[in-house]
């Protein structure tokens, strides 16, 4: 699971880094992938 978590964090960190044009973008897509991978692990408890 922990694996699963892993794979899917860096899946979301690439996607997000290469769909942002501006340094602002950066900040919203890096906190959004935080708060997808914060979701995922509240899913797993």
């Amino acid at each position: 699971m922990l694996n699963m978590m892993k794979i899917f964090g860096v899946v979301a960190l690439v996607l997000a880094l290469s769909a942002c044009n501006t340094i602002e973008g950066v900040g919203q897509d890096v906190e959004a992938t935080g708060d997808s991978i914060e979701d995922a692990a509240n899913n797993a408890k």
